[in-house]
């Protein structure tokens, strides 16, 4: 029965993509094909074999060393303000996306970074048949994030056509950045995170090549990417990082704390004068959408509302309702999944922001298809969620 409502699933979406797309005889199956194959065959591997559970506990473990020294940085500062066996959020989830973010920096500075990403985007290029650049800022966008990545691509940003732009925000939107990995892990499983993180770069490709398909000629397809300020000294470079990753907790801190403030208080108007929350209303909604991805009847109003909570907030607010939410194990991977990317309203502003910050014309451009560039990133997130529910 799940094959076939994952057959259902895939039907729907790849209908809603063709419904918006600029040219379907310009479409490429064979591609998109090869990818879902791609898609299905890595998370098997993640989540089914020994070798990717040596592989996700490796991330894990990785990250928790990363945030057990971050917390030692925390602890130095705000130790002794909070009540013993306290966990803030604040302090324990954001706040070591401080030094991530630092982390992140060297390796930026040491060009190690700027290496991998153009050499996976590379050879991702050659599987997905689209441009050198496209296939790179997927890669880039996982690590340095949605808005930084477009700061790597300035040499050449002017001259990007709005197809083009399309994709390189679209692939942005889907995917998160390695800074907050370790703020997801402490509320989602790992194995789920690194999941979602591997084949939302595939969705992306497969979404925005059915919704905005084109061909990029060899003379285009320039990958011209800025490795850094050479004018920067490291220490300088050090407190960048440091303050980028501080105004990032900043943010998703000011941002929880007004998002789950308005959602108490909506949920509690709806209550009084419907008797019904606004979450279950949002929840109906997007039951139709939670039945495709594979979640058992009995839960997918509920996990409806999660979705739309991801998506009128942002996903951490909704990761704060999934751990309440008391859902089955198959239920639980497959929003787990659905969660992990930047698809919300919020990030709209963010990538267009960023982008006219560095060119106002390009800005503007993507400005114009945001609510397009939502919707193709809302399909990824499901897509993901499909290929998953085949698995578990």
């Amino acid at each position: 029965m799940k094959f076939l409502i994952a057959i259902l699933g895939l039907i729907v979406v790849f209908g809603l993509a063709l419904l918006v797309s600029s040219d379907r005889k310009k479409v490429k199956v064979k591609p998109i094909i090869l990818m879902i194959v791609i898609q299905l065959i890595l998370t098997y591997i993640l989540l089914n074999t020994k070798f990717g559970l040596v592989i996700i506990n490796a991330i894990a473990d990785a990250f928790g060393m990363l945030l057990k020294w971050a917390n030692e940085g925390v602890t130095f500062v705000f130790g002794g303000i909070v009540n013993e066996g306290a966990s803030p959020f604040f302090l324990n989830v954001l706040l070591p996306i401080v030094f991530i973010s630092a982390l992140i920096g060297i390796l930026q500075y040491l060009k190690i970074l700027p290496f991998i990403m153009k050499w996976i985007g590379l050879l991702i290029s050659k599987i997905n048949g689209m441009g050198k650049l496209e296939s790179y800022n997927a890669v880039a966008s996982a690590i340095v994030g949605q808005s930084e990545v477009f700061i790597t691509l300035k040499k050449q940003l002017g001259a990007i056509p709005p197809s083009r732009m399309y994709t390189l925000c679209a692939s942005a939107m889907s995917t998160v950045s390695m800074s907050i990995v370790g703020a997801y892990m402490t509320m989602v499983e790992p194995r789920y995170v690194v999941t979602a993180i591997v084949i939302n770069m595939f969705g992306g490709f497969i979404i925005s090549s059915i919704i905005n398909p084109y061909t990029v000629s060899e003379e285009e397809d320039i990958l011209a990417v800025e490795e850094g300020e050479e004018k920067q000294s490291f220490f300088e470079m050090l407190g960048e990082y440091i303050m980028d990753g501080f105004k990032v907790a900043i943010t998703v801190a000011a941002m929880l704390i007004g998002f789950v403030a308005l959602i108490a208080g909506i949920n509690s108007l709806f209550d009084l004068v419907l008797g019904i929350s606004f979450q279950e209303i949002l929840g109906y909604i997007f039951a139709p959408f939670a039945f495709i991805m594979g979640v058992p009847m009995s839960e997918i109003v509920s996990a409806g509302g999660i979705m739309a909570t991801k998506l009128v907030t942002n996903e951490f607010v909704a990761m704060l309702s999934l751990a309440d939410a008391g859902f089955s194990e198959r239920t639980l991977g497959i929003v787990s999944v659905f969660l992990v990317s930047f698809a919300n309203f919020s990030s709209i502003g963010i990538i267009a922001g960023a982008v006219k910050g560095l060119n106002e014309k390009q800005g503007n451009v993507v400005a114009r298809f945001g609510l397009k560039l939502l919707y193709g990133a809302t399909l990824v997130s499901i897509l993901s969620a499909i290929i998953v529910s085949v698995i578990l």
